[in-house]
């Protein structure tokens, strides 16, 4: 499938205004959900978390980053969470910042399942089947070898779904416009969607419609406590992060992506899109409302030069509403800007995206106003 796109980045369709469940938008640019590691030891966002947000207010809609929605729900230090008014207060000095530069928000809902440690939350994880994470991971004291998780009871599913929409309305009482739960990226709620991470026997494993139970549960658990038209869901068919190995991935996302459209939430977004594969088509066919998609820029490969914008205009060919970018808002304050216009985009320092905690390579990537700022004064003196 070649879909046509628009090269003049004064008419791209990625700069016309729209529209998203009660917001509207100035343009389709998403700013991703990405994990920066700069809340306190207790989950509560700091302040350079309220300037770095507000720094990029100019994309349609920014989705900030993973919260957890209870405490044995942490993947990382230094997480932010939302499960306690010291998390509602701090996120709440984060909207205040953003909708004071005109931006909107949403908040990601993610629960780390087994991608937890006991060094970082307090806790053994939880998961759908007592299968360990393949892979070290990052505690206070640096990479330790993942811990085997407990698999959950039918109890522990029914609190974890009671949390996800107490976090939810939280996430409204802190300013944001909506939540979207992460049922991607190998984090709990894809835990229990694909075969290698879910051996279960009752009604949450072995069939399809058992193993996307626990997805609608909680979506549908958000939607009746906030609404639905402030509800997103994110989901990655395929995507093998964190030790993923969905197994039947044509067969898991079809039904599961019907069965959400059902709940009417306010989107659907679909991680490391890609306009020629035919999962994507069928995403497309049969979700009935707003679609955002996050191009397929190769994983672990370098950004290319122009931050994902040719990528992003092949998905709205191909029927995407919204195009998220990651890096490129990581490392362009002002990326809707650079794009508009066709200016070059600051590099990434990738030795700084996560585990730093500091200022440096999060809100010091300068704007094109800075740099011409910069020049002007040093021809001056």
């Amino acid at each position: 499938m070649n879909a046509t796109v628009h090269t003049d980045a004064t008419t791209s369709p990625l700069f016309r205004p729209t529209r998203l469940g009660g917001l509207d938008l100035p343009n389709r640019l998403v700013m991703a959900p990405m994990t920066r590691n700069r809340a306190d030891a207790e989950g509560v966002p700091r302040s350079i978390m309220a300037t770095y947000y507000a720094q990029r207010a100019s994309a349609g809609l920014i989705i900030a980053e993973a919260a957890t929605p209870n405490a044995v729900g942490l993947t990382y230090p230094h997480i932010p969470a939302i499960f306690n008014r010291d998390h509602v207060a701090g996120w709440r000095r984060v909207t205040d910042a953003v909708r004071a530069e005109g931006g909107r928000m949403f908040l990601q809902l993610q629960h780390g399942g087994r991608v937890g440690h006991p060094d970082n939350s307090g806790f053994t994880p939880l998961a759908p089947s007592a299968i360990a994470l393949p892979e070290p991971i990052h505690t206070p004291d640096g990479l330790r070898e993942a811990v085997v998780p407990r698999a959950m009871t039918l109890d522990d599913i029914r609190s974890t779904v009671a949390d996800f929409a107490a976090a939810a309305r939280n996430a409204i009482d802190a300013g944001f416009a909506g939540v979207e739960v992460h049922s991607a990226n190998g984090y709990l709620l894809h835990q229990f969607l694909g075969q290698n991470t879910n051996h279960r026997t009752d009604a949450y494993g072995g069939s399809v419609a058992h193993r996307i139970r626990f997805t609608l549960e909680v979506v549908r658990a958000v939607v009746d406590t906030i609404g639905a038209e402030r509800v997103g869901v994110r989901i990655s068919p395929g995507v093998p992060a964190n030790g993923m190995a969905e197994g039947d991935t044509e067969a898991i996302y079809p039904p599961l992506v019907a069965a959400l459209a059902e709940l009417e939430p306010a989107y659907l977004h679909v991680v490391l899109a890609d306009p020629d594969q035919p999962v994507f088509r069928e995403i497309r066919r049969r979700w009935t409302g707003t679609l955002i998609a996050n191009p397929d820029l190769g994983w672990g490969r370098p950004l290319p030069a122009d931050g994902g914008r040719h990528a992003g205009e092949r998905l709205l060919a191909a029927g995407a509403d919204l195009i998220s970018l990651g890096r490129a808002f990581l490392a362009n304050p002002d990326l809707v800007h650079r794009l508009r216009i066709g200016a070059p985009l600051n590099p990434i320092r990738d030795a700084y995206l996560m585990y730093t905690g500091g200022e440096e390579g999060y809100i010091d990537y300068p704007t094109l106003a800075a740099d011409r700022d910069r020049v002007l004064a040093s021809t001056t003196h």
